[in-house]
């Protein structure tokens, strides 16, 4: 066979097979159409099951939350007033002490001898000073050596009264009710009292003082419900916001704003008889500037964000949902207060969002067991609601 030949079979073949393959694949997407066109032709697919919960309306307190330090109501460094032997040590470490237990005693042996020299030259100046005053009425010395006589009393006597004072430094005696840290002077020790270590710190745990802030925007509101006065409720809670730690009231609202930070002071104080607060503990700091009545609330799950802020999808009379836009005043945990959007009684969806578009139909259904129903609130006992800056 000529070359020409062969070359021209072979062209045709190709030819053929191009046209099988482009006759294939046009009947596959005229299958896939058909396919597609069907799906289409059946109409919109059925209701969506979603959760449903109602607005309702409850008493909100309102908060501000602050990070807060513990602080000690009174913190004392013991320190022994007169120099000597520390001879005796009466506490334990970390015990609880009264004002005028006794801490600690000084050797007063020194003491005690000054004391008895002083009371001796104080005798001996009030006979001198009696027999003086005798020969003074009847004239026989004259004025100035009266008055020397009355002056060697009174000093003496004073000295006197000094070396008691003395002796009674001997005998260390706390000044607060407190507990007791770290001995930071053994027994045996010479003391003095230009020493800066002292004996021992003692710490007032009852009641006790948080010190927090708070951005300088909140001032005003704080003021307005008269929290320059003190009194308002204040809770102290964990670090994770969990758990509520103890009960008090604001006692100061510092007379000045921090420029560096746009912050005000804030200290409350907290009975602490269950002893939650440890000073230099991180607490988190709730202060409840007032309860707002009949407030309108939803479960927080029912609130969502998009490009124009948060909404709700809420359910109307013929199971059709309406895309809500919501103003949320503040959040915490499983509620969310709304200022505007909602009203008590309206239906909302809780849970199935993802699903759902304006105008869509639902399909009411109960709650996963794992899943926490409405109204139910999983809240440890103390656990409120925050006020958040944003919705």
């Amino acid at each position: 066979m000529s070359k020409r030949l062969i070359l021209g079979i072979i062209g045709a073949l190709v030819l053929l097979i191009g046209w099988r393959g482009f006759q294939h694949r046009g009947s596959l997407d005229q299958s896939s159409s058909t396919r597609t066109s069907g799906r289409r032709g059946a109409g919109p697919g059925g209701p969506v099951p979603v959760v449903a919960g109602k607005v309702e309306q409850k008493d909100m307190p309102i908060y501000l939350d602050g990070l807060g330090t513990v602080q000690a109501f009174n913190t004392v460094t013991v320190h022994t007033r007169v120099d000597g032997a520390l001879v005796q040590v009466n506490f334990s470490e970390g015990q609880d002490v009264k004002t005028g237990d006794l801490l600690a005693v000084v050797d007063p042996k020194p003491y005690q001898a000054a004391l008895d020299q002083a009371k001796a030259q104080a005798t001996l100046d009030q006979v001198t000073l009696k027999r003086q005053a005798d020969l003074r009425a009847r004239n026989v010395i004259a004025q100035q050596d009266y008055d020397t006589a009355v002056a060697n009393a009174q000093k003496s006597k004073a000295a006197a009264e000094a070396a008691q004072v003395n002796l009674d430094y001997c005998y260390i005696k706390s000044p607060i009710d407190g507990r007791t840290g770290v001995r930071l002077v053994d027994i045996g020790n010479v003391v003095h009292a230009a020493d800066q270590t002292g004996i021992v710190v003692i710490t007032q745990m009852h009641p006790i003082s948080v010190l927090f802030t708070l951005p300088e925007q909140n001032l005003q509101e704080i003021l307005n419900e008269g929290g320059a006065n003190g009194g308002l409720k204040v809770l102290a809670l964990d670090r994770g916001n969990t758990n509520t730690l103890d009960e008090g009231s604001l006692a100061v609202v510092d007379n000045e704003i921090d420029p560096t930070t746009g912050t005000v002071k804030l200290k409350a104080t907290f009975p602490n008889d269950d002893l939650k607060l440890w000073p230099g503990k991180f607490v988190n700091a709730r202060l409840i500037l007032t309860t707002r009545k009949d407030a309108t609330v939803i479960p927080s799950s029912v609130v969502q964000r998009g490009p124009q802020g948060t909404y709700a999808y809420l359910i109307k009379p013929d199971k059709t949902v309406e895309m809500r836009p919501i103003k949320v005043a503040q959040t915490e945990g499983n509620l969310a207060l709304v200022d505007e959007g909602l009203q008590p009684g309206e239906q909302v969806v809780v849970d199935g969002q993802y699903k759902l578009q304006p105008g869509a139909h639902v399909e009411l259904t109960t709650p996963q067991p794992s899943k926490e129903a409405w109204p139910a609130q999983a809240r440890q006992p103390g656990q409120k609601m925050a006020r958040s800056g944003k919705p």
